[in-house]
């Protein structure tokens, strides 16, 4: 079994600045982590540390009101030695150039790590969409496709749902982008609506990869399923999702939370009982239970594992001594900061990382392409097959690394993603 190692010590990680890691000097620091444990030319290296283009654009949309608004729109894409770039396109205020060029570069590494054929790129529009009606949301993402229109496309970057989008809004990339090239192109994006050339599966695949990586990490480290507690941060999408399954596979989940707090269980809750965050927003408090716990101490809970599937950032200097699980497995992107991951790595407390757990949703998307391309559905259960074999294979993987070396669970991670880049721009060379 591995040993983990760090370029941190904690004691160290406790004196760091608490201002959050951007996303870009977490990717740039992940990279250069897993470039120290292999033999890799430091010229593809310092080609990794850089998107290869990143397009802004405005996008003026006519509100309802009359007045004209101008939005700012980013599409940056970081890498294509392996295939077409892949990544989501998201709506939020905080949408910068520089966190699309790191999450860019963190779809690249977790296309790699699950040994997909695509390349990493991330974009969105920095807008808030609850400000939008839908008459104008659906505006703003036509306008936006079209000003992305020659840079996307489905052997050149195909964008998916990411926050503050959904499968509404990648059928109007979708049409938008179709009707302007004249022929029906359902491979420009994933993640859309079954009717259109989405796959079954998709919404739910991010949540259903945490679940298989958390039951291999429970078996790794020799516990049973149906003696393991389990604590979730976040009950949307993801967290809903692997929280249901761990539950149906004998799992005994404690604690679950939204944005306004949590329910606790000691004997275990009901999940199916429990609303998604789709199903009715906000609605963890409104279900019944024993104990009700802060976001802040659900992560702080006596349990086997914890899941933090929320936000970024949650698991920080500052708490790192405090959680109190034996496993943690990231359901949100980033919810680890560089600060905590060596307080853990320090105490020997793995963290599987979510480039590896939360893969699905991607891995999924590569099924959804493939079925566009081939104009042929598969049924739920052959994409419930794939992705488990899909998923277990890149746990084989990470897990050989993590035995062989010295390391964390996150740089073996990345020291798998990291060999398959590096071998393939040394295959590809550099055009002169």
């Amino acid at each position: 079994m591995g040993s983990a190692s760090t370029d941190v010590t904690a004691d160290e990680a406790h004196e760091e600045a608490t201002e959050p890691e951007s996303a870009l000097a977490t990717a740039r620091r992940q990279l250069q982590h897993a470039a120290d444990h292999l033999d890799i030319d430091q010229n593809i290296l310092t080609r990794l540390k850089h998107p290869r283009k990143v397009y802004e654009v405005t996008v003026p949309i006519k509100r309802e009101n009359g007045d004209v608004e101008v939005y700012t729109g980013y599409r940056a894409q970081h890498d294509s030695v392996r295939g077409p770039f892949k990544g989501g396109l998201r709506y939020h205020p905080n949408v910068t150039r520089e966190e699309c060029v790191g999450l860019g570069m963190w779809m690249t590494w977790k296309c790699a790590v699950m040994d997909i054929p695509f390349g990493g790129a991330k974009g969105g529009v920095a807008v808030n969409p609850k400000d939008l009606s839908e008459t104008e949301k659906e505006q703003l993402t036509r306008r936006f496709t079209d000003e992305l229109r020659s840079v996307v496309g489905p052997t050149k970057d195909i964008p998916a749902p990411d926050m503050g989008t959904d499968p509404q809004t990648m059928a109007w990339v979708m049409d938008a982008y179709s009707m302007q090239e004249g022929e029906t192109i359902p491979g420009v994006v994933t993640g859309k609506p079954p009717s259109i050339g989405g796959s079954k599966g998709r919404d739910a695949a991010p949540g259903r990869s945490v679940a298989i990586i958390a039951r291999e990490a429970i078996e790794y480290y020799e516990k049973e399923i149906e003696e393991t507690s389990v604590a979730v941060q976040g009950f949307g999408s993801v967290g809903a999702n692997a929280a249901k399954l761990l539950d149906d596979w004998g799992a005994t989940v404690v604690a679950v939370s939204d944005v306004n707090g949590g329910i606790y269980d000691p004997n275990g809750l009901d999940t199916h009982a429990i609303p998604s965050h789709h199903e009715e927003p906000e609605a963890v408090l409104t279900h019944e239970a024993p104990e009700t716990v802060t976001n802040e101490g659900l992560l702080e809970l006596d349990v086997d594992v914890v899941i933090p599937a929320a936000i970024g950032n949650v698991l920080t200097a500052d708490n790192a001594d405090a959680v109190a699980a034996d496993i943690i497995v990231e359901g949100a992107n980033g919810p680890t900061t560089s600060a905590a991951s060596a307080i853990f790595a320090e105490r020997d407390v793995p963290v599987i990382p979510d480039i590896l757990a939360n893969a699905g949703g991607v891995t999924v998307s590569y099924f959804e392409w493939l079925q566009d391309i081939n104009r042929r559905a598969w049924s739920l259960d052959r994409v419930h097959e794939e992705l488990e074999s899909e998923m277990l294979g890149a746990w084989q993987d990470v897990r050989a690394e993590f035995e062989t070396r010295d390391v964390t669970w996150r740089d073996a991670t990345y020291i798998v993603a990291l060999s398959r880049i590096a071998e393939a721009h040394e295959v590809r060379g550099l055009w002169p």
